[in-house]
């Protein structure tokens, strides 16, 4: 099979057209080569150096990508198995919504594919910063190593429920969801 995004896009097709999410987990081919795919920090899925003119192909392949060990993102068909190159995380969180309150709110994100996440024990949220400038850097774990990075408008959403919490006698910063304190900086 050639790197093209259309035929890998048939094959997962008739694969998995009968399965809400394809078996990611069950899939182990041997890798076929590096794919001429590149998914930059503004979120943008480019081929050959050009954007992916489908939504519905980034969507298709939002699916089939897993990150592993060697921290490298794959496409993957129970075929097939193609690296991809990554510049930060594959999907983006945009939008946040929250319902509830304290301890017992629930914070929902939307990625960039339109899938929504829960932040939760499945969908943990993280944030860390970037090595080179000491940026925060707020990601939820999607699935299969895959992480969804929060743009600035939702993490600024997010920002509005942080509360401190005092955790081994020192303040922390961060937010409840489902029951889970997720910290996002020392308090004052």
């Amino acid at each position: 099979m050639s790197q093209n995004p259309e035929n890998l896009v048939e094959q997962v097709e008739k694969t998995t057209k009968n399965l809400s999410r394809p078996p990611l987990e069950k899939w182990n081919p041997e890798l076929s080569g590096d794919m001429d795919l590149r998914v930059s920090r503004d979120g943008q899925w480019i081929h050959k150096g050009e954007p992916l003119g489908r939504d519905a192909i980034v969507k298709l392949f939002s699916t089939i990508l897993r990150r592993e060990e060697d921290g490298q993102y794959y496409l993957l068909t129970p075929v097939e198995k193609w690296r991809i190159q990554v510049e930060d995380t594959p999907l983006l969180a945009h939008s946040l919504k929250v319902q509830g309150t304290g301890e017992q709110q629930v914070i929902e994100l939307t990625t960039n594919v339109g899938e929504t996440l829960e932040v939760g024990d499945e969908h943990p949220l993280e944030v860390g910063s970037y090595e080179d400038s000491g940026q925060p850097r707020p990601v939820v774990r999607v699935r299969h190593g895959v992480e969804a990075r929060l743009v600035t408008a939702a993490y600024y959403d997010l920002a509005e429920h942080v509360v401190e919490q005092t955790i081994d006698g020192k303040p922390v910063l961060g937010v409840f969801s489902h029951g889970n304190f997720y910290k996002i900086g020392q308090g004052g």
